[in-house]
């Protein structure tokens, strides 16, 4: 059996062009072989390529060949590298935008968009549009709620700092700005998730959860603040704070259980706010489920035994 003719490095390390293999001198019959993935029409991608663990990342970087000058990604597949935790489809197409004059793509597995200039930034090495553009692109495709969910993950300025990854990745003011010149599509829906976006939820069931209990007509909670005891010493910090009446609701997620250490420092915590006549209200998965009218009203007996009215 004649030996496979060995790839050159450069085409070992990265998803390539065809042509830029058969430029290199590799024939047809070499790129049909077993050991090439074809996960775009005219680009390979070597099996022993390690490739990036985030899913996105990793659909991304195999069009990466495939693109022009002037385009860049855009919508769904932007959001997903600026880490927006949206319910994706893992086989969603790419969004693809290209500046005028320059054609949108058209091909098999990508949704072709065009802007009248290129307007595009850095985001783990792929052109992408920028925080604040990708959310107005948003605005058109996804539901109200989700678009809140997409603007609080943007909006937050982390409790422990990444140097890596600089955040917030766009400020409530820059939100505004951009909303007040926006006229395209889904313009009042991006006006209507801007009057429930916050700064603070740190993470998409925190945001899920808040909009719940606004919807209810239950008051405005503070968001990831230090819950304090009576002599003034920080006991830790709450999800959702009410601290008029003396309520903190937390959303207790799976990897509070997954992770035995984190586990134990719930625990104390939540301990601790009881220890302080704090009263704690702990939802699951299935409070922002079926179970919504049951999260809505313990929440409410707490607020109320706290001293709030409707």
């Amino acid at each position: 059996m004649p030996q496979r003719v060995p790839l050159p490095a450069h085409l070992r390390e990265r998803p390539f062009a065809v042509t830029d293999a058969t430029d290199g001198g590799l024939g047809r019959e070499r790129l049909r072989s077993p050991d090439l993935l074809r996960p775009h029409r005219g680009i390979r991608v070597a099996t022993s390529l390690t490739a990036p663990t985030d899913s996105a990342e990793r659909h991304v970087s195999a069009y990466l060949p495939a693109l022009r000058d002037g385009q860049y990604f855009s919508h769904t597949t932007a959001a997903r590298l600026w880490g927006c935790p949206l319910r994706f489809d893992p086989a969603e197409p790419l969004h693809v935008t290209a500046a005028l004059p320059g054609r949108a793509p058209r091909r098999p597995g990508v949704i072709g968009h065009h802007a009248r200039e290129l307007s595009a930034v850095d985001r783990k090495g792929f052109p992408v549009t920028s925080a604040v553009q990708t959310w107005l692109s948003l605005a058109a495709v996804v539901p109200v709620d989700e678009l809140v969910v997409a603007a609080d993950h943007l909006l937050l300025d982390p409790y422990q700092l990444d140097p890596a990854d600089i955040r917030p990745y766009v400020t409530l003011e820059q939100v505004a700005e951009a909303v007040d010149r926006f006229h395209g599509r889904g313009a009042r829906a991006a006006a209507s998730a801007l009057q429930l976006a916050r700064v603070g939820a740190e993470s998409r069931q925190e945001t899920v959860l808040r909009l719940l209990l606004h919807r209810a007509g239950l008051p405005r909670p503070e968001l990831n603040i230090d819950v304090m005891d009576a002599a003034g010493r920080v006991l830790g910090r709450g999800d959702l704070v009410y601290p008029a009446f003396r309520t903190v609701v937390e959303y207790d997620g799976e990897q509070h259980r997954l992770d035995d250490r984190q586990y134990e420092r719930d625990e104390h915590r939540i301990e601790s706010f009881f220890g302080a006549k704090w009263d704690v209200v702990r939802v699951r998965k299935a409070g922002l489920r079926a179970a919504r009218a049951d999260t809505v009203e313990r929440v409410t007996r707490a607020l109320m035994r706290g001293g709030w009215r409707p």
